[in-house]
């Protein structure tokens, strides 16, 4: 009931701690009614001033400027009763007014100004500066776009008064002006201190990163680029007061290639189409979606289903309609309003924008979350070469094609789907009626052929299944058409299609070409990689496995067609189809039982990988295939990298390497690239690892292969960076890996999940945690479909929750840290992890001021401390607890924190008596600090002094490594004993010893803060 002054104070305080949204808003609009009920100035000027801080940061900055006029009435009337903090909001609110005013089109510019003047003469009257005041009249300039210079060196020239705005905002106004000037170096220098964390505030840097991404894009710094969107989206995601940042970062998506991202960002945003009350930020928001939008209408994409504003279904086509419609109309009323042509001319030159890159920047984070988004094609790397020119006449297409099929050249793919568009346009006419059509064989032939491609292409989506089904639908084809040999090859193929998804072949058979549709089909596209830091990580248990019986009878019906009478029934290249396909089962099948560390294999598997590897490499040296002696060789290259003759394996992959270039066939290079890169970053040889695989990456570019395992190579590239030290190129390589993933569809859903999950490690270990929590929300978009046995999420949601943590994300956090627990409860091994996850959640929850819940979780994670023990992470509990309670309470928590701090060192007691060589000295260290400072808060002196007389005599028996936290324990009791207790020479004294002690242990940091507390003793 809010009958009562002290009830609607308590309210309104209760309010202020909610985040901005809409329930804040109106509970505002609720407390602004019920302090009007009382005769009391004071109390109904804090309502108001609490409902327009929630219009301002609630997309409803035009309905500001009424409520502040009601704040005046109450100054002008009463000024005593205002307190100091609602004093100093008085002045400063001026400015927001000012702002809003600007913001609505529909107020005259003549009372914009004539508000301008009320400010600068109230704040002379009550003796403030008025570089507050010119900041106003220069955002007015640069709003209309005249004498904008004059007006920015106006305010700029002016020095700072305690009502300008805060540095990190100003900041952010004058590099803002520098990027309209079109100096985006001087702008983004100008931002520096924001940009990097050093000058923030409520909306820093985020707000910023926002507005920098496309300088940062357009001057070529796109790791920047890549954290301004990561960490600024999360900051504005859903705020309707930030309607306008998210309407930048949607733009950035279009203008790095990301459009099923932006796609996305729009979908989680949708909301904000609702927002109203700032129509300034209105515009920007829909400009920077019709950005998007727009480019997607161009690249004929006006059918795709896209969101837009809530109760309608929409498409690109009527959503573009939609929004010219509204935002035209609206920059129109800005213009007719100014009297210039600002605003709209900024909205043109917004949407002229085209694609800053040639290929999209990996972001690191999922590219969509919905089959829809998914229909976007991502923009390919430009390729350095000429491609193949594409014949007109339909029968030298053909042909052609199949020319550079049997050489595996990456072109073919290009030519034949192609050939399969115009056969579904023309049907058989294509075929029968093209000129030279006996060169190109019947039509069954040619359904054959496609049918192949067709298969290769789900190979390429890594669906197993039904690529074999479509090879074996070939070779019935072929066989009707009288084709033995290529029937028998395209049988043979799904074989061993079904052999690649589990993953164990992955990166091996790299040097084949099986997406230019003449070799075995096996999958050498899949990119789990087979490095101990690339691999994938999934069991090997449910292999399927190779049926020796159909591939033995592959090769006898292929020796009979070689021996028929009349000339072969099948061609050289048919018969080395099969042969490679015998020695990808038998590769397939030793790497299956490999053992680890490296050790002799088992002798029927490696008899048969000899056997098999070595009757291909002889049949294709006799037929004169280099591209197949080729792979023969890579085969047995890859076996040897995973025993350990790393030496042997990359001088095999040099020599392959080394004739592929001789025969005039560079396209099949970059797999053997990839492979001997992987063979040195097994050997520990990063550096020249790292310099390979951009080169199998830039050779894979140039020759457009589409089938070559990208993902892979930059995540093992990635690996080296990182070995390296080189943190930045393995984020760009890690971040690449993960989107190449992406676009491999569901099926490389876990790898890519996974890679995300090292990239993130990679973000926090580079105190990166905001870009590390951005990627792991993505990694958690589909944590619904995961079960309760799925590792891979649960992990996860801890790296989330402590880095949501590390960020004093608090609620968010214990949250996190809650849904895990749940997830938890259906696991049957690592039962652990329930202790320590419900102590982190405990402390979560507390410094989230949900003490009751906090209080549970710390019951829970005690109780589970009895079964599972983790006395570390528990006793840390107890003692944030018994911190947090004195923080809190004062004196009045002192029994509370003592009584937590009885409990942690009863945690220690019970796991010295299980483990009696457990290193306790920490914990019971530790826990004398906390009882000291808790003590001293008191004021009980003395006893503080003696817990921290202890807390240093236990930390001795952590020897070197417990130093520092020993000089932590010396200050503290410096402090208590110079300080609290006056005995200052004593304290010199103990602070002098520590000081020489922490020096000879080379804690030169330590010892100069305790040098530096004994010389303030001495005053």
């Amino acid at each position: 009931m809010l009958d009562t002054i002290d009830a609607v104070m308590a309210a309104l305080r209760d309010n202020d701690a909610r985040p901005y949204g809409r329930q804040r808003t109106v509970t505002a609009e609720e407390l602004v009614d019920a302090a009007d009920q009382f005769e009391d100035t004071g109390l109904r000027a804090m309502a108001l001033l609490e409902l327009m801080e929630a219009y301002e940061y609630d997309g409803e900055r035009s309905k500001a400027p009424v409520v502040f006029a009601r704040v005046l009435r109450l100054w002008d009337t009463d000024p005593d009763s205002f307190g100091e903090w609602a004093t100093q909001q008085v002045f400063w609110r001026f400015k927001w007014v000012a702002t809003s005013l600007l913001g609505t089109p529909d107020v005259p510019l003549a009372s914009v100004r004539r508000w301008h003047g009320e400010m600068r003469d109230r704040y002379r009257a009550a003796g403030h500066g008025l570089q507050p005041y010119y900041a106003q009249r220069f955002h007015l300039a640069a709003h209309i776009g005249e004498d904008v210079q004059d007006a920015y060196e106006l305010w700029a020239a002016r020095p700072r008064t305690e009502l300008s705005d805060c540095h990190a905002c100003e900041v952010r106004a004058a590099a803002s002006h520098l990027v309209r000037q079109g100096d985006d170096a001087a702008a983004l220098e100008a931002w520096r201190p924001v940009l990097s964390g050093e000058s923030t505030c409520a909306e820093e840097p985020h707000v910023s990163h926002a507005q920098a991404l496309l300088p940062l894009l357009r001057q070529g710094r796109l790791d920047e680029a890549r954290s301004s969107h990561l960490v600024g989206y999360r900051f504005a995601r859903g705020k309707s007061g930030l309607v306008r940042s998210v309407g930048q970062h949607i733009e950035f998506c279009a203008l790095s290639g990301n459009e099923p991202r932006g796609l996305e960002i729009l979908a989680e945003n949708r909301d904000l189409f609702g927002v109203t009350g700032d129509p300034s930020g209105r515009l920007d928001f829909l400009t920077g979606v019709e950005v998007l939008i727009a480019g997607l209408a161009r690249a004929g994409h006006g059918a795709l289903t896209v969101s837009g504003p809530p109760g309608t279904s929409w498409t690109v086509d009527t959503l573009l309609a939609h929004l010219r419609t509204e935002a035209d109309a609206l920059a129109a009323r800005f213009d007719a309003r100014n009297g210039t042509g600002a605003v709209g001319s900024r909205r043109r030159d917004r949407l002229a924008r085209r694609p800053l890159l040639a290929e999209p920047l990996a972001l690191g984070v999922r590219a969509a979350a919905a089959p829809e988004l998914a229909a976007v094609p991502v923009v390919p790397a430009v390729p350095v070469r000429e491609a193949e020119p594409e014949p007109e006449d339909f029968a030298a297409l053909v042909l052609r094609a199949r020319e550079l099929q049997l050489l595996g050249h990456p072109d073919a793919d290009r030519l034949w789907r192609r050939i399969g568009e115009r056969f579904t346009a023309e049907g058989e006419a294509a075929v029968t009626g093209a000129a030279g059509a006996d060169r190109v064989g019947t039509v069954g032939q040619l359904r054959a052929e496609l049918a192949e491609r067709r298969a290769h292409a789900a190979l390429d989506q890594e669906d197993w299944e039904e690529g074999a089904a479509e090879l074996r639908g070939a070779g019935d084809l072929f066989e009707r058409e009288g084709l033995a040999g290529r029937a028998l090859a395209a049988r043979t193929r799904a074989l061993v299609a079904v052999l690649v998804g589990d993953g164990s072949g992955d990166g091996s058979d790299s040097g084949d070409d099986s997406d230019s549709g003449d070799d075995s089909g096996d999958g050498s596209d899949s990119e789990g990689g087979s490095d101990s830091e690339g691999g994938d990580g999934d069991a090997v248990g449910t292999a399927p496995a190779v049926d020796w019986a159909a591939l033995d009878a592959a090769l006898a019906r292929a020796d009979e067609l070689a021996a028929a009478p009349g000339g072969p029934a099948l061609t050289d290249d048919d018969y080395l189809v099969v042969l490679q396909c015998r020695a990808y089962a038998a590769h397939h099948e030793l790497v299956l039982v490999l053992p680890e560390p490296p050790e002799e294999p088992p002798a029927e598997q490696a008899g048969r990988f000899a056997l098999t590897v070595t009757a291909y490499r002889e049949a294709a040296a006799a037929r004169g295939s280099v591209r197949r002696l080729t792979v023969a060789r890579q085969y047995a290259a890859d076996v040897a990298a995973r025993q350990g003759r790393i030496a042997e394996a990359a001088e095999e992959l040099r020599t392959v390497i080394a004739e592929l270039e001789q025969a005039g066939q560079p396209w099949h290079t970059p797999r053997a690239y990839g492979l001997l890169g992987q063979a040195l970053l097994q050997n520990g040889e990063q550096a020249e690892a790292v310099e390979v695989l951009h080169r199998a990456l830039a050779a894979a570019a140039r020759w457009a292969d589409e089938s070559y395992p990208f993902a892979a190579t930059y995540l093992m590239a990635g690996h080296a960076s990182a070995h390296l030290g080189d943190t930045g190129a393995a984020i760009r390589a890690l971040s690449e890996a993960a989107g190449r993933f992406d676009r491999k569809g569901p099926a490389a859903a876990g790898d890519a999940a996974r890679t995300r999950l090292q990239l993130a490690d990679l973000l926090s270990t580079a105190d990166r945690t905001a870009d590390a929590v951005a990627v792991l929300e993505s990694v958690l978009a589909d944590a619904a479909a995961a079960g309760p046995e799925d590792r891979l999420f649960a992990q996860a949601r801890l790296d989330l929750a402590r880095g949501l943590y590390t960020l004093d994300e608090y609620r968010d956090s214990a949250e996190e840290y809650l849904r895990l627990a749940t997830l938890l409860e259906g696991w049957t091994e690592d039962l652990h992890l329930r202790t320590m996850v419900a102590a982190e959640a405990a402390v979560a929850l507390a410094l989230a001021d949900r003490w009751e819940a906090a209080h549970a979780a710390r019951s829970r994670a005690l109780a589970a401390q009895e079964q599972w023990p983790q006395t570390g992470p528990v006793s840390a509990m107890l003692r944030q607890f018994a911190r947090l309670v004195v923080q809190q309470e004062g004196a009045d928590g002192l029994e509370q924190a003592l009584a937590r701090l009885a409990e942690a060192d009863a945690v220690r007691e019970r796991a010295e008596r299980a483990e009696p060589e457990a290193d306790a000295w920490y914990l019971r260290a530790s826990v004398h600090y906390e009882r000291a400072r808790a003590y001293a808060v008191a004021d009980r002196y003395e006893e503080a002094l003696t817990e921290a007389d202890l807390a240093i005599t236990a930390y001795e028996a952590g020897g070197e490594r417990a130093e520092t936290p020993r000089a932590e324990a010396v200050r503290l009791a410096a402090l208590i004993e110079g300080t609290d207790l006056g005995r200052k020479a004593a304290a010199r004294e103990r602070l002098a010893a520590a000081v020489e002690r922490c020096r000879g242990y080379g804690l030169e940091e330590a010892a100069e803060i305790l040098a530096d507390l004994r010389e303030r003793l001495a005053d």
